[in-house]
């Protein structure tokens, strides 16, 4: 049930407000498909503290790049 509304939630995320904000990912893959892959293959625990781990690295100073889930 907590993956299912986690990924509820990412999904409108992607739908609503990521195409406002426009491609400015500096990561590939996105930050949102990132969380989906982790909360999918760790569970929704785990997934999430992977994805806050990401989304903490991603600001200005930090290169970015190609960022696989592990």
């Amino acid at each position: 049930m907590a993956t299912f509304a986690l990924i509820l939630l990412i999904r409108l995320y992607q739908a609503g407000i990521s195409p406002l904000l426009g491609p400015c990912c500096r990561f590939v893959p996105s930050c949102s498909e990132y969380a989906l892959t982790a909360i999918r293959r760790h569970g929704p625990a785990r997934g999430a503290v992977l994805a806050m781990k990401r989304l903490l690295r991603c600001h200005p100073l930090h290169a970015g790049g190609v960022d696989p889930v592990p």
